[in-house]
């Protein structure tokens, strides 16, 4: 037996090792010649592109708590109208792509869109007359992403004040407190653990964003990062800049760990038959209802609109062969990572099961530090040991006068593929780690007293068990593929597309309405992850 949790542990321990390759090999490479490139960025470009992502951070951060805290109090906290379907409608907008959001502003905004045009002919006002916002700038770009990253903050927050001591609240009531006291002195301190998570994941995405400030002209690292690789051919100053990303990660995670680290949770919620929430009338509750569904129909209803309504009419150019292509790659590389990704997750969890300890735990966590590097800065790492392993293969078969094989692995799907199995294993992983946790170690122990050893255990009584965390770990791991964009931008093969990136190209040159049908299809595929989050948040209070 401790041969096979042997095999397990150097399988869990090699599978570790890959996973973090590309993070090791971004600082490997970015010690590397630059031929003075990157300190000419330093000193030109490099300052705005790195004050434009910090206060593209802090602007998003911001106006994240400011749209994502009071929606989950209200949901939490109030009793009103459709607050059922209220509760799930404002997650929505994590479905919706923020390139795709920009992309509908724009074209509502713009000069030639329908609200200038409608405010012309109110008013009368001719061209260069009067004044409005552009909407492809850095606020622009702030307001875009808040729109669709704030659920992260809502979710975490609403969770945490259903989770709140219900004696809590019934004093506040009997100290006369008002809705917005018991807000603000009891319920808010809370929740701010949960805050500081949220905004950790609301910085990260934001960070890595590239289709939305690509598209509204904004240069952040994340541009740089694909500027620098794709304009200027070098991979080693690319990979400085992305070095300097994910330091920045790195830190970003660091603190929310350290914010935490004296965190202990007393406040759980007492079993009890009353509605404790308070009940809304007159204009307050006209207030909140139009502040909550004001950020669905913003956010998600009046974007996916559009979407449907060009879709419908331009269906007859959009059904194309060019299209049932693309959506046939997405499937394939999604399918193909998701087999994967379950079955690193299935490894590394196992391993922790047969053989607990720091080593089997250490591999775990190492096999999930892909997710928090932005996609950006994650194909820069892949394409590294990638292009080394392509290199490795022609010069053998070149000493072996076997002929060159030409790009096996950076021109090919193996890359993309790669690539998403290093970031998205996290999902799976915590998917399978949830559900073998909860399978008890009797069972271990009745089934090796009956002489099985650790790999029949895992396929005859583990594996059953949690097939539905595999599954949902399989789907979700899926979901994100489909939709990623940043890594498949930069390390997909010569003339070959995704859905994602099928649709940057047409909205890039201003094709919206041909971009419209795929990016329908990735909208309802994001929502599937949305539906399970809600019900497991359901199913849990």
């Amino acid at each position: 037996m401790k041969e096979k949790n042997y095999v397990w542990k150097t399988s869990s321990g090699a599978l570790a090792l890959l996973l973090v390759l590309p993070i090791l090999a971004i600082f490997t490479t970015a010690v590397g010649e630059t031929n003075e490139l990157f300190s000419h960025l330093m000193s030109t470009v490099m300052p705005t592109y790195a004050y434009n992502t910090v206060v593209l951070v802090i602007g998003t951060m911001v106006l994240s708590l400011l749209f994502g805290i009071p929606s989950a109090w209200i949901m939490a906290m109030c009793r009103l109208p459709s607050e059922r379907v209220l509760q799930w409608a404002l997650v929505l907008p994590l479905a919706m792509p923020g390139y795709i959001v920009g992309y509908i502003f724009t074209d509502w905004f713009d000069f030639a869109g329908p609200i200038q045009i409608l405010l012309r002919d109110i008013t009368g006002w001719g061209p260069g007359e009067y004044w409005f916002p552009d909407i492809r700038t850095l606020p622009g770009a702030i307001i875009v992403l808040s729109l669709v990253l704030y659920p992260y903050v809502y979710l975490l927050c609403r969770a945490a004040f259903m989770e709140q001591n219900v004696s809590l609240l019934q004093s506040a009531r009997l100290l006369k407190c008002s809705p917005w006291e018991s807000f603000r002195r009891i319920s808010l301190p809370l929740v701010r653990p949960s805050i500081v998570v949220g905004l950790s994941l609301v910085a990260m995405e934001t960070i890595g964003d590239f289709g939305t400030v690509s598209y509204f002209a904004v240069n952040t690292l994340t541009t740089a990062v694909y500027d620098t690789w794709l304009g200027y051919s070098s991979l080693t100053a690319a990979a400085k800049i992305s070095a300097i990303m994910l330091v920045v990660v790195i830190l970003l995670l660091s603190a929310e760990r350290y914010s935490r680290r004296k965190q202990k949770l007393f406040q759980n919620q007492f079993s009890s038959r009353e509605d404790f929430r308070y009940e809304l009338a007159g204009w307050k509750k006209w207030l909140a209802l139009t502040w909550c569904w004001g950020l669905v129909c913003i956010a998600f209803i009046f974007p996916l609109g559009q979407l449907i309504i060009y879709a419908y009419k331009y269906f007859a150019q959009s059904w194309t062969a060019e299209f049932r292509e693309y959506a046939l790659n997405s499937l394939y590389v999604s399918f193909t990572a998701a087999f994967f990704g379950v079955l690193v997750a299935l490894i590394v969890n196992f391993c922790q099961r047969v053989s607990p300890g720091g080593k089997s735990l250490a591999f775990m966590r190492l096999s999930s530090m892909g997710y928090a590097v932005p996609g950006t800065v994650l194909a820069i790492g892949v394409m590294v040991p990638v292009l080394f392993m392509d290199h490795f293969v022609n010069d053998v078969a070149k000493y072996m006068d076997w002929g060159r094989p030409g790009l096996i692995f950076s021109g090919s799907m193996f890359a993309i593929i790669f690539a998403m199995v290093v970031r998205f294993s996290a999902v799976a992983i915590g998917s399978i780690e949830s559900s073998l946790s909860k399978v008890s170690p009797s069972l271990d122990m009745a089934s090796r007293t009956m002489g099985c050893n650790s790999n029949t255990m895992l396929w005859r009584i583990h594996f059953p068990l949690v097939r539905r965390g595999a599954l949902i770990a399989a789907l979700l791991v899926f979901i994100e593929s489909m939709k990623e964009l940043n890594a498949a931008l930069l390390l997909r093969p010569f003339n070959f597309e995704t859905l994602a990136t099928y649709v940057y190209n047409f909205a890039s040159d201003e094709h919206l309405e041909l971009a419209a049908m795929p990016a329908v299809l990735l909208v309802l595929v994001g929502l599937v992850p949305l539906v399970i989050v809600n019900r497991s948040l359901e199913h849990s209070h």
